[in-house]
């Protein structure tokens, strides 16, 4: 934990003031079904967004991967699944990680718990985050960023262990999932995970969006963000899909994937971002990495 993160964070908020404003447009959960691929790939070529973050192990991976490869200018990063999700490792070599049905679970106090205190338990979060790394790289795209699955990363033992296991696949950027009026509680732990990032030499955004409207980032939402948007590097996150009779997971029934995906076609959306004159695309375009 940061020694003074009120400190971190007003050097931080200095440093922020000084850089050109950047966006970075990014739809999270890449790979988890067809209808959020075919999003991405619509938003990308007829929208605003920039990149996409990849499930290697989620059902639709192997489509997304194709669709990615027919985009060039889209920006795919890892989005690295520690909770609610599939794993790409064996059951049998993780059993401490995965529940009976070999998926992760969402407790993420108790396994945070785990991961601090059970070196066994470590050993194997380890193996899964190489095995996603290099399932990642096995795909053949650039490696643009990494984040994780409900932002996992601001637990400092999976921090850790991204920031050694990543340097042996090129990574260059992180997220940092800080938000304009985030928790007081979780301050400290996004100024650790910002002065571990800047220690590293890894590139980071400066702030997100996207946090509190988590699957309703819809036109009016956009428009409020971006009429209001702060100096530095921004990024903005979604959950775009197109339409199904079912929801895409029972954690997302009150997602608005069509609406998020309309957003990020929108010439309003568009037209306010142009009129930023800010730097866009991917982490690579925007810290030219």
């Amino acid at each position: 934990m940061a020694a003074d993160p009120h400190g971190i964070e007003e050097h931080a908020l200095h440093a922020t003031a000084l850089r050109p404003r950047a966006l970075i447009v990014t739809a999270d959960d890449f790979g988890l079904h067809p209808r959020v691929n075919l999003a991405v790939e619509r938003a990308h070529r007829d929208g605003v967004l920039t990149a996409a973050s990849l499930m290697v192990g989620a059902p639709a991976a192997s489509d997304a991967v194709q669709r990615a490869r027919a985009l060039p200018r889209l920006r795919v990063g890892l989005h690295l699944v520690l909770a609610d999700g599939d794993p790409v490792t064996p059951h049998a070599s993780i059993a401490a990680l995965v529940d009976e049905h070999g998926r992760f679970g969402n407790n993420m106090v108790l396994d945070g718990v785990r991961f601090f205190l059970l070196p066994h338990v470590r050993e194997q979060l380890a193996r899964e985050i190489r095995a996603q790394f290099e399932a990642f790289a096995k795909t053949g795209l650039a490696l643009d960023h990494v984040n994780t699955h409900k932002h996992f990363h601001l637990h400092p033992t999976v921090l850790g262990l991204i920031l050694e296991i990543g340097r042996d696949y090129g990574m260059k950027a992180m997220r940092l999932p800080f938000e304009a009026n985030a928790p007081l509680w979780l301050k400290p732990w996004i100024a650790q995970l910002r002065a571990r990032l800047d220690r590293a030499g890894i590139a980071h955004n400066d702030y997100v969006v996207g946090i509190g409207q988590s699957g309703r980032m819809d036109e009016a939402a956009w428009l409020a963000a971006l009429a209001s948007l702060p100096a530095g590097v921004g990024e903005i996150y979604c959950h775009p899909a197109v339409a199904g009779e079912r929801a895409l997971t029972d954690g997302m029934r009150d997602y608005r994937h069509t609406e998020e995906l309309a957003a990020l076609l929108s010439p309003k959306v568009a037209q306010a971002i142009q009129n930023l004159r800010a730097r866009v695309g991917g982490f690579a375009d925007v810290f030219q990495c």
